[in-house]
């Protein structure tokens, strides 16, 4: 039970900084969705072994008409490996098994606006941009503007499904 009470105080902590109960269709689930003070959804999960070693952010997750078809650009673009892929849900990770996982929820509605939040990949020192850009290629990712400019160093792409990631440059 420690582990529903950690939940529990999670909970009240964040409401505490002022978030709030949300209901996104979840129906009855074992975790507890919030919204941030601008109305961003987070859930607060109950207990599971597979969340032990992520730190405090089990998962970055997005949502996706067709997770198992958005799994392999994610894990070309990312460098992540799948670790669990089926029509509903994908979820990937780091190679060396460390930090949040990245998942892909599907959802029926079709993306229609900017995403709030989206992913930067980060290539490593001395990878080559314009290679790291070109990776995911053969997965249909497409230029996408955000109002970055023309001057900024990083490269904004949509994925197949439109949402908008970044390609640093290399750090």
């Amino acid at each position: 039970m420690a582990g529903t009470s950690h939940q529990a105080a999670e909970v009240q902590r964040l409401r505490d900084l002022g978030a709030t109960l949300a209901d996104v269709g979840q129906d009855q689930v074992r975790w507890v969705v919030l919204a941030d003070p601008e109305g961003n959804e987070l859930c607060v999960l109950d207990p599971r072994a597979a969340y032990r070693d992520t730190g405090p952010v089990a998962a970055v997750v997005v949502d996706s008409a067709h997770p198992a078809s958005l799994a392999p650009f994610c894990s070309a673009t990312a460098g992540w490996l799948p670790q669990n892929v089926d029509e509903s849900w994908a979820s990937l990770r780091s190679p060396n098994g460390v930090g949040p996982y990245l998942e892909l929820l599907r959802v029926p509605d079709a993306k229609t606006v900017k995403n709030r939040i989206h992913l930067d990949v980060a290539p490593y020192p001395g990878d080559d941009h314009q290679a790291e850009v070109a990776r995911p290629r053969d997965y249909g990712p497409v230029p996408a503007d955000v109002g970055q400019g023309g001057e900024a160093p990083w490269v904004v792409l949509a994925d197949p499904e439109g949402n908008e990631f970044c390609v640093l440059t290399p750090r």
